[in-house]
C-alpha cells in the first residue's frame, strides 16, 4: 500500500526503524508497528547529545570570559577620569569611561571620528579634559558640535592627533633632536611643538597657546593618550 511504503520510508529516514513487522487483523493491509520504547530512547539520546553540546559551549564560554577578565586584571592600567585605561582596548573604548573627557567624546562623535580612532592607527592623542574645554569662550563647544560646523570641529580635533605611537620616551628623543623642541605634524596637517620644562611636557600651538601634559603615557591598543589641560588650536 502506498501509505505503508511512505510510513516505512519515514521511519527509516528518521533513524527510528524497528525491524519488528506485524500484520494487523486486516490481512489485506500490512503495516509496520514501531516500538514506541525505541522511538523514545532514540529521541532521548539525541536530546542528551544536544544538552551535552550546549553544556560544553557554556563551559567554554565561562572559561573564555574568566580568562579574558583575568588578563584584564593583569594589565598595567593608568587611571584617567576615575576609570582604568586598559592597554588592550582602543582609544575610544577607553575614553568613553573617563568622566573627565565626556566633552571630548561628544565632540569626537559629532565630528564622525569614532571609527577613525577605533582603527589600527597607531595614533598619539593629546586629550583635553572637560575643564580644558570649559576654558574656551562661552558657547564655543556648543557651536562647534552643530552639524554646520563639523568641518571646523574636525580640524580642531585632528589637530590634537599625531600619527604614530609617541610616548614620553619618543618625545624625549624628538626634543633632543630638535635642540629642546620637538616639532610634530598633526593629522590635520598643522604643527605642534613639544618641549620639557621642570620635568613637565608642554605643548605650543600655532597661535602661541600653551598646554601641559597632566597624565602621560596612557597606552592603548592602537596608540597612546596624553591628557592635557588646555585645548590647542590651529591657525
Amino acid at each position: 500500500m502506498p501509505y505503508v511504503r511512505s510510513l516505512n520510508l519515514v521511519f527509516k529516514n528518521t533513524g527510528l526503524w524497528n525491524n519488528k513487522v506485524y500484520t494487523i487483523l486486516k490481512p489485506e493491509i500490512a503495516v509496520y508497528r514501531i516500538s514506541f520504547v525505541s522511538i523514545f530512547l532514540n529521541y532521548k539520546a539525541e536530546e542528551m547529545k544536544s544538552i551535552k553540546s550546549i553544556c560544553l559551549m557554556l563551559v567554554a564560554s565561562v572559561f573564555f570570559h574568566a580568562s579574558f577578565a583575568q588578563n584584564m586584571m593583569n594589565e598595567k592600567t593608568v587611571e584617567v577620569g576615575g576609570a582604568p585605561m586598559y592597554p588592550s582596548k582602543n582609544i575610544v573604548e577607553n575614553a568613553v569611561n573617563s568622566k573627565d573627557h565626556t566633552t571630548l567624546v561628544a565632540a569626537v562623535k559629532a565630528a564622525g571620528l569614532v571609527e577613525t580612532l577605533q582603527g589600527t592607527g597607531p595614533f598619539t592623542v593629546f586629550a583635553p579634559t572637560n575643564a580644558a574645554f570649559d576654558m574656551l569662550p562661552k558657547g564655543t563647544v556648543e557651536n562647534l558640535v552643530k552639524p554646520e560646523n563639523k568641518a571646523k570641529l574636525t580640524s580642531i580635533l585632528t589637530y590634537h592627533v599625531v600619527a604614530g605611537r609617541l610616548g614620553t620616551m619618543e618625545l624625549d628623543e624628538w626634543i633632543k633632536k630638535g635642540s629642546g623642541t620637538a616639532e610634530l605634524t598633526t593629522v590635520a596637517g598643522g604643527k605642534l611643538w613639544v618641549m620639557k620644562k621642570d620635568g613637565k611636557y608642554m605643548l605650543k600651538d600655532e597661535n602661541g597657546g600653551m598646554a601641559t601634559v597632566t597624565i602621560g603615557n596612557v597606552y592603548q591598543s592602537n596608540g597612546v593618550i596624553h591628557v592635557i589641560d588646555h585645548v590647542v588650536l590651529p591657525k
